[in-house]
C-alpha cells in the first residue's frame, strides 16, 4: 500500500510525525507500507513551517504546493488545483487527511473524485458550532472519508450518529500527544525567558488568534484590560499574530504586563507551557497538550470539539464574555483547580496503531456500507 500524508498547517506537522515515524519503524518483513509527503504550503509563513519541520524531524516534503494566503474560496481552489495535478502524476492507494484545516477538506474531495480512498485522523470531533471555518471541513471531509482514526469515544459517537459504520472507525488515540511525548525531554528555554526575566509557576501563557475574539478592538481591549487587572500582576507571555499585534498596538489601552512575543518553534512554545501557572486560549490543539502536561486551562470559547479536555483534562470552557473569567483566576490562585487526568490511548501510541490498522486493512479490505 501507498499513501500520500497531507499537511497544510502548523498543527498538521505534529499529527503526521508519529504516522511517518511508524511508517519507518517498520521491520522489513511488514514493509508493506510506503509513502509519500504533500505539503500544501496552506501556512505560508515559510520560516515557521521550515523550523516544524526539523524540530519534529520530519523529512522534506515530496513537494511543497504553495497554496499561500488568500481567502478561504481563493486558498481552497488553489490546493484543489494543485493536489489534483499531483495525483494525477504520483498515483496512491490512499490519502491520509489530518485535522479540520482547509487542507483537510481540499484535499480529501480531490482524492474522492479521483477515486482514491480518504482516511481521516482526528475524524468525528465536533464543536457544533457552524460559525468556525474548522466546523464546516470536519463535517465534510467526514461525510466523504473512508476511513477515520478517533481521538476519544466521543467523537466515536458523532460519527456512529451520522450514519458511519462501526467497521470503518478505528480508536487510536491522538497523535499530538505522540508528538509532545515524543519530544518533551527537548522542550528548551526560550531566549524570552531571561528576557522578560520569567520563573516557573510566575507567568501565564496566552494564544488567541479567532476573529470573534481578536478582531473586533471592544472585545480584545476587554479581554487585555481583564488579564492585566485580575491576573495578581503576573506576565502575560502572548506570542503573537503580526496582524493581532498590530491590533493591540492600535488600542487606546496598553496591557501593563502582556508581553508580547513572536510566534515560538513547537520545543520553545512547550518549554513556556509546561512551566506556566496557566494557560488562556481559544484553541482546540492546545487544550489537549494542557491536559497531558497537567496545566490548568482557561478556554475562551463556547464550545468545544475536544469535550474530553473538560471531563478528563485540565481544561474548562470559560464562555466568550471577559467579565466571567475572575472566579476561574480566583481558583488558580487559591490552588484549587481540578485535578485532570489523562484521556484513553493518549499514551505515544498512536501513530503504530494507525499504521498497524493499515496493514490490516491490506489483507482485509473494508467497504463503505453508505
Amino acid at each position: 500500500m501507498h499513501i500520500t500524508l497531507v499537511a497544510g498547517a502548523r498543527p498538521n506537522f505534529m499529527k503526521i510525525a508519529p504516522i511517518i515515524r511508524a511508517i519507518e519503524s517498520l521491520p522489513a518483513e511488514k514493509r508493506q507500507v510506503t509513502y509519500t509527503l504533500v505539503h500544501t504550503g496552506q501556512h505560508y509563513d515559510a520560516k515557521m513551517s521550515q523550523l516544524f519541520f526539523e524540530e519534529l524531524d520530519i523529512p522534506e516534503p515530496t513537494i511543497n504546493l504553495a497554496s499561500g494566503g488568500g481567502t478561504q474560496a481563493e486558498q481552497t481552489g488553489k490546493i484543489m488545483v494543485g493536489f489534483e495535478a499531483f495525483l494525477s502524476k504520483q498515483p496512491t492507494d490512499l490519502v491520509i487527511v489530518v485535522g479540520d484545516v482547509t487542507s483537510t477538506l481540499a484535499c480529501s474531495i480531490v482524492a474522492k473524485k479521483a477515486g482514491v480512498k480518504v482516511a481521516h485522523v482526528e475524524g468525528g470531533i465536533r464543536s457544533g458550532d457552524m460559525r468556525m471555518p474548522e466546523e464546516i471541513n470536519r463535517i465534510v471531509t467526514d461525510s466523504i472519508a473512508d476511513y477515520f482514526f478517533t481521538t476519544s469515544s466521543f467523537a466515536n459517537e458523532n460519527l456512529l450518529k451520522t450514519g458511519v459504520s462501526q467497521q470503518q472507525i478505528f480508536f487510536v488515540g491522538n497523535t499530538m500527544i505522540d508528538t509532545l511525548l515524543a519530544h518533551r525531554h527537548r522542550f528548551r528555554q526560550p531566549a524570552e525567558w531571561h528576557v522578560l526575566g520569567l520563573q516557573r509557576q510566575q507567568y501565564f501563557v496566552l494564544t488567541m488568534h479567532r476573529p470573534a475574539n481578536v478582531d473586533n478592538a471592544e472585545v480584545l481591549e476587554s479581554y487585555l484590560r481583564t488579564f492585566d487587572e485580575q491576573l495578581n500582576e503576573l506576565p502575560i507571555v502572548f506570542p503573537v499574530h503580526p496582524r493581532t499585534r498590530q491590533k493591540i498596538n492600535e488600542l487606546g489601552y496598553q496591557p501593563k504586563h502582556l508581553k508580547l512575543i513572536e510566534p515560538l518553534g513547537y520545543l520553545e512554545f512547550n518549554y513556556l507551557v509546561e512551566h506556566c501557572k496557566a494557560v488562556i486560549t481559544d484553541s482546540g490543539g492546545i487544550t489537549e497538550e494542557t491536559t497531558v502536561l497537567g496545566i490548568p486551562c482557561i478556554t475562551l470559547r463556547d464550545s468545544t470539539e475536544r469535550p474530553e479536555t473538560i471531563e478528563a483534562g485540565t481544561n474548562v470552557l470559560a464562555g466568550t464574555n471577559p467579565l466571567m473569567l475572575k472566579p476561574y483566576f480566583d481558583q488558580i490562585f487559591a490552588g484549587r483547580w481540578k485535578q485532570g487526568s489523562i484521556p484513553p490511548l493518549w499514551d505515544g501510541q498512536t501513530g503504530k496503531r494507525i499504521i498497524d490498522t493499515l496493514l490490516e486493512i491490506i489483507n482485509q479490505p473494508l467497504t463503505d456500507p453508505r
